[in-house]
């Protein structure tokens, strides 16, 4: 047997440790509400602190500091209101209108003020009295025929430095007045063929009122036939057709009426 001084505590019970854990837990609550349940101190308002405000820029003290202050015209000073009174302007009301034009007289006709000036200013005649009188002789002049200058083709571009293969025949075309060059811009591929021909608007000026459709189809056509050398990549330029002028044919005159 164990002395009385040797025994071994016992063990907690269950029911023992559900009574410790609702003690404790009702001393939480009590707790919490009996600290809750304080409110805070209100804070007390200050009053009667000093205040910085800063001063205006119009103020008299800053103004004090000014080294100019009595050098130079003030916005407060006794000339300010003289200076900044507007004088009292009342302009009268402007009404003017534009004087009559009476249609001008109709000026005496131009023939008829000449007629009137040969007839009061007639030229003396002088009689020539020649004896014998004189023979005029002048030298036959023969009569020169105008140089009849062939159609040509001139290139500009980079197409100048290729040359045609087979230049083509260029017509020349019946008028009465010269006609106006035919301008068209070529896209050549390097083997020389033509890849684009775009027909040109003539010039402003002479060159507009002197076009031929005519002349320009043809020039159209032969650039889109036309067979350049080859050369190592594609070539832009212009294709310029000057055109030769021949005089129309005649025809045959009407009959006249008896």
């Amino acid at each position: 047997m164990n002395p009385a001084g040797n025994q071994e505590p016992r063990a907690w019970t269950a029911r023992r440790w559900w009574t410790m854990a609702v003690l404790v837990l009702m001393i939480h609550v009590g707790l919490i509400f009996a600290l809750g349940a304080r409110k805070l101190r209100p804070v007390r308002t200050v009053s009667r602190v000093p205040v910085l405000h800063w001063a205006a820029a119009n103020d008299e003290f800053i103004a004090l500091n000014d080294p100019a202050l009595f050098a130079l015209p003030q916005a407060n000073d006794f000339g300010a209101a003289i200076r900044t009174q507007t004088p009292a302007f009342n302009p009268r009301p402007f009404y003017w209108t534009e004087p009559a034009r009476w249609p001008p007289l109709a000026p005496a006709p131009p023939d008829r003020t000449f007629g009137r000036f040969l007839q009061s200013n007639a030229p003396p005649v002088a009689a020539l009295d020649f004896a014998p009188e004189p023979q005029f002789d002048a030298p036959a002049v023969p009569a020169l025929t105008a140089l009849r200058q062939p159609s040509t083709l001139r290139l500009r571009g980079e197409l100048a430095g290729r040359p045609l293969l087979a230049p083509p025949h260029l017509p020349a075309w019946p008028a009465a007045d010269v006609i106006a060059p035919s301008k068209v811009q070529v896209l050549v591929d390097p083997a020389g063929g033509v890849v684009s021909a775009v027909l040109l608007p003539p010039d402003l000026g002479l060159e507009s009122d002197l076009h031929d459709d005519h002349a320009d189809q043809t020039a159209l056509n032969l650039a889109r036939n036309a067979r350049f050398a080859p050369a190592a990549r594609l070539t832009v330029g212009q294709m310029i057709f000057n055109w030769e002028t021949v005089p129309p044919p005649a025809t045959n005159a009407p009959a006249t009426s008896p």
